[in-house]
C-alpha cells in the first residue's frame, strides 16, 4: 500500500465513524466539544438515525489497480496533496479547525496564546512608532538620522512580529499550500519568499552560473524575483532547448515578488550568441522591450505579446516587438536571456525614445548593463532558454522577413605544419621483413 494511503486511511476512519451503519448508538464527531480533559463513561449519547455508509477511502484506495489518474478524476486538482483531496472527497465537511483531535485542538491553543501575544506586541510598537514620528528631531542626540534610523528598525521589527504572529496558524498554512492566501499580507509573502528559495532560486542561479550569464552579460547578478516563462501554454523549465517554432510567438511569464507595494517594471529578451564574422567573436541583440509595467504581489501572469495592445488591461509600453529566436545552420546553441528590471522611484521611462534607440538597427550589439545604467534601472528577475537550428528555422525567419536562413556555419580546419611524424619504439624496431606477421599490429608501416 503507498504511503499516502496508510496516512490517509485512519484520518478517514475517525471521520466517518459517526456515520457507519455497524455502530448506531455513537456520538456525532462534529458535535462532539473539545476539552483537555477525558470524557466521563456516565456521559449521555446522541442517538443518530441509521444512516447508509459512505464509501470509505480505504476501501477505494487499497485496490492493486489504483492509479494517480484515477484518484485526480474523484478529486479537484486544487485542494493540496493527493492524500488530503482523497481525504476530502470521502469525508464529511468537518470545518479544518474542528478536526477532532484533541491533541490538535491543544496545539492550536497554545499557538493562540502565541498569537495574542505577538499581537499585543505589535499594537505597542505601532504607538512607539506614532510617538517618535509625532516628537521633534532635536530632542534625539543623533538628530533627523537618528530618527529615521529608528523608525526604520521599528518598523522592520512590526513586520517581523506580523510573521511570527502567523507563522504557526495551521489555517494559514492551509490556505498558502492551496494558492488560497492574500500576497498583501506578509505572512504569505514571507512563505512564498522561503518555497522559491528552497529550490527554484537555486536552480536559477545554477543556471546563471552554468551558461555564464555571469560575467559575459553581467559583472554580478543574485535575483530576487521569481520568474517563470510559458510558451503556447506549456510552462518551460530554465535553459531548455525550444523548436523555433514555438518561440516564434512570444511567452508569457508568471511572476511573483516579496516586497509590499507597487513598482513599475522593463522587461527585456535578449540573444546573448549572435555571430560578428567581421571580428569573428559573438555579439548580443534585442528580441524584445517593454517598459512602465506596474506589478505588485497580488499579480501573477504577464503575456508579452498582448503588452501595447488595447484588449491588455494591465499596463505597459511596448517599445521594441517580439522578434522571434533564430539560429544558422552550424552556428552554436543561442543563450535566450529574459531579464526583469525594476524603475527606482517609480519613474515612467519613455517609450518612444527607446523605440528610437533600441528598434530596428538598434537591437544589434544591445548591452543590458548600457540600458541599466542609462535610466537607472535595478536588474531583479531573470530566466532562461535556448535555441538552436531546426526543421522550422527556415520557414520561421521567411515569415518574418530575417534574412541569412541560407548560411550556414562550417568549422574551419587548418593542415598542421608539422612534417609526418618517423616511427618510433616497437614501430620502429619491426620495420624490417622478417616482423611482416606483425605490421597489422602497427600504425605507420613505411
Amino acid at each position: 500500500m503507498p504511503r499516502s494511503q496508510q496516512v490517509a486511511r485512519p484520518i478517514v476512519r475517525s471521520l466517518q465513524q459517526s456515520c457507519s451503519a455497524a455502530v448506531p448508538q455513537t456520538r456525532s464527531i462534529a458535535a462532539r466539544q473539545f476539552s483537555s480533559t477525558a470524557s466521563r463513561n456516565d456521559e449521555g449519547t446522541t442517538q443518530q438515525p441509521a444512516a447508509s455508509a459512505p464509501q470509505r477511502l480505504s476501501d477505494i484506495v487499497t485496490g492493486s489497480h489504483w492509479t494517480p489518474e484515477q484518484l485526480e478524476k474523484l478529486t479537484s486538482h486544487t485542494m493540496g496533496s493527493r492524500r488530503r483531496r482523497a481525504a476530502l472527497a470521502t469525508s464529511s465537511d468537518i470545518p479544518f479547525e474542528q478536526m477532532p483531535y484533541q491533541c490538535f485542538q491543544e496545539a492550536r491553543k497554545i499557538v493562540n496564546e502565541d498569537r495574542q501575544e505577538k499581537v499585543a506586541k505589535i499594537i505597542a510598537e505601532t504607538e512607539k512608532i506614532k510617538r517618535i514620528e509625532a516628537a521633534n528631531a532635536s530632542t534625539f542626540r543623533g538628530g533627523e538620522s537618528y530618527k529615521q534610523k529608528r523608525l526604520v528598525s521599528l518598523r522592520a521589527y512590526v513586520e517581523e512580529l506580523k510573521i511570527l504572529a502567523d507563522i504557526n496558524d495551521p489555517l494559514v498554512k492551509r490556505r498558502f499550500e492551496d494558492g488560497m492566501g492574500d500576497m498583501n499580507k506578509p505572512i504569505y509573502r514571507y512563505l512564498a519568499d522561503r518555497r522559491w528559495r528552497a529550490m527554484d532560486y537555486k536552480i536559477i542561479v545554477q543556471r546563471i552560473n552554468q551558461f555564464h550569464i555571469v560575467p559575459d552579460l553581467l559583472p554580478k547578478f543574485d535575483p530576487t524575483m521569481d520568474v517563470k516563462m510559458s510558451f503556447r501554454g506549456q510552462p518551460i523549465r530554465p535553459g531548455t532547448t525550444l523548436n523555433s517554432r514555438v518561440t516564434e510567438v512570444a511567452p508569457t511569464l508568471k511572476m511573483q515578488v516579496f516586497d509590499k507595494g507597487e513598482r513599475l517594471l522593463s522587461v527585456v529578451v535578449l540573444d546573448a550568441d549572435v555571430p560578428d564574422l567581421d571580428l569573428d567573436t559573438f555579439t548580443r541583440r534585442c528580441h524584445y522591450l517593454a517598459t512602465n509595467i506596474p506589478w505588485d504581489p497580488t499579480k501573477k501572469h504577464l503575456p508579452l505579446r498582448q503588452i501595447g495592445t488595447p484588449s491588455f488591461q494591465t499596463g505597459g509600453d511596448l517599445a521594441v516587438p517580439w522578434l522571434p529566436p533564430f539560429a544558422q545552420k552550424g552556428s552554436p546553441y543561442h543563450r535566450l536571456a529574459i531579464f526583469i528590471l525594476v524603475h527606482n522611484a517609480n519613474e515612467k521611462l519613455d517609450a518612444a525614445k527607446l523605440k528610437q534607440m533600441y528598434d530596428g538597427a538598434g537591437r544589434e550589439h544591445f548591452s543590458i548593463k548600457s540600458l541599466r545604467d542609462k535610466f537607472n534601472l535595478d536588474i531583479v528577475g531573470f530566466n532562461l532558454f535556448r535555441s538552436e537550428w531546426d526543421e522550422n528555422t527556415a520557414a520561421v525567419m521567411e515569415r518574418h522577413g530575417i534574412p541569412g536562413a541560407d548560411i550556414e556555419f562550417k568549422q574551419q580546419h587548418f593542415k598542421s605544419l608539422k612534417g609526418p611524424r618517423k616511427a618510433r619504439g616497437w614501430e620502429a624496431k619491426r620495420q624490417k621483413p622478417k616482423y611482416k606477421s606483425l605490421w597489422k599490429y602497427t600504425k605507420r608501416i613505411a
